[in-house]
C-alpha cells in the first residue's frame, strides 16, 4: 500500500503543478519516473510515450496508467491515473465556482496568456528531448519531417501520419533486408 500511495503522490504532484494539458506534463513525468525515481530507463520511457500517444485519450493519463501498471499492476495503474486526474478535477470544480466573478478580469486573462505560452515551451522541450532520443539517422529524420509536414500543411490527422510512418518503416526495413 505504501508503494501505491507513493505512485499516487508522484502523479498528484505532477497533475497539480503542470498546466497546459497532457503534453506539458511529459517532461515532469519523465523527470519523476526516469531521473528521480529510476522506475524506468530512458529507452523504456520512449517506448511508453510511443504506446501512450498512439492510444485514444489524454497522453498524461495514458502515461500515468502505463507507469503505474509497470510498477504495481492494475492497482498501480488505478492509483497513478487517479493521482494525475485528481488535481485537475479539484481545480476545475473550484475554478467553476469563481469563474463568473473573475472571467472578465484583465489581469487574470493576462496570467492565463502567460501560462499558455509557458505550456507551449514545455511541449517544445518535451518534443526536443524525445527527438534527441528517437531521431537517429537520416531515415528517422525524414519520417519525422514528412509526418510533421503532413499534419501541419496537409492537415492529415495524426493517426494517418503514424500509419504512414509505420508503413515507411516497414518498407525501409524490407528494402534493407532487416525485417524478420
Amino acid at each position: 500500500m505504501k508503494e501505491l500511495l507513493k505512485i499516487f503522490a508522484v502523479f498528484f504532484k505532477i497533475g497539480l503543478f503542470t498546466f497546459g494539458g497532457g503534453l506539458a506534463m511529459l517532461p515532469m513525468i519523465q523527470r519523476a519516473v526516469v531521473d528521480d525515481r529510476k522506475w524506468m530507463t530512458e529507452s523504456e520511457m520512449v517506448d511508453c510515450l510511443a504506446i501512450c500517444q498512439s492510444l485514444p485519450g489524454v497522453v498524461a493519463v495514458n502515461t500515468a496508467t502505463y507507469v503505474g501498471k509497470t510498477r504495481k499492476g492494475a492497482p498501480g495503474a488505478v492509483f497513478a491515473s487517479l493521482g494525475v486526474i485528481m488535481p485537475s478535477f479539484i481545480i476545475i470544480i473550484l475554478a467553476s465556482m469563481f469563474l463568473a466573478a473573475i472571467g472578465d478580469n484583465t489581469y487574470i486573462k493576462g496570467a492565463f496568456a502567460g501560462v499558455k505560452a509557458a505550456s507551449c515551451a514545455l511541449i517544445l522541450y518535451s518534443g526536443f528531448k524525445l527527438g534527441k532520443q528517437v531521431l537517429k539517422g537520416k531515415f528517422a529524420w525524414a519520417v519525422a519531417v514528412l509526418g510533421f509536414g503532413m499534419i501541419v500543411f496537409l492537415r492529415v490527422t495524426a493517426v494517418w501520419a503514424i500509419l504512414a510512418g509505420a508503413l515507411a518503416g516497414l518498407l525501409f526495413a524490407l528494402s534493407r533486408g532487416t525485417a524478420k
